[in-house]
């Protein structure tokens, strides 16, 4: 299987899915869909992780929950995703002290139909890659980082390549956010 990854200037696939949002019995459960963010003109992260139930991943999940209201500040709307099924998602949230109080979905593809579309499915296993998206109010892919499956990503990064795009001028390397920008 050859991946052919969704990436810059390429419009964000429509989905609709469904997601863990909470605990609470009866409330669970919530579908998102490729136009929340759009509607509420909003940027969206959208951040894949292999699978759930293992060891990296809840190290960069845990991590994004505690930058949740960086993103939100940014006028972020921040989703994680994988494979797994909603029933998997809760059953983890449910079982992983540092998943419990998650501030962001976690949106399921469990028909794969999401990744597959994005180019983001290893060919052995046909799990997800550890890929980012930074998708525009608009739906256009303006950022995008795949790590291999073993290797947890920067959040930091993240949020510092956010700052960046939505300056719209040129930042240069290393850039930070209240630094000035290139003329």
């Amino acid at each position: 299987m050859a991946n052919r990854l969704l990436s810059v200037g390429s419009t964000f696939p429509e989905f609709k899915k469904t997601s863990v949002v909470s605990l609470e019995k009866g409330n669970e459960f919530y579908d998102i869909t490729s136009e929340d963010h759009k509607n509420a003109g909003k940027w969206m992260v959208m951040f894949w992780w292999p699978k759930d139930f293992t060891f990296v991943c809840p190290t960069e999940i845990a991590e994004f929950n505690k930058h949740n209201e960086d993103f939100a500040d940014r006028d972020a709307i921040l989703i994680g995703a994988s494979t797994d099924s909603e029933f998997v998602h809760l059953a983890w949230r449910k079982n992983h002290d540092d998943l419990r109080d998650l501030h962001f979905p976690m949106l399921a593809d469990t028909s794969k139909s999401l990744a597959e579309e994005l180019g983001i499915l290893e060919a052995n296993e046909k799990v997800a890659y550890r890929v980012t998206y930074i998708v525009d109010p608009q739906g256009i892919v303006r950022w995008v980082s795949v790590n291999d499956l073993s290797v947890g990503r920067n959040v930091s990064e993240v949020i510092r390549v956010l700052d960046a795009l939505q300056t719209d001028e040129l930042c240069p390397c290393n850039w930070q956010k209240g630094e000035a920008t290139i003329a």
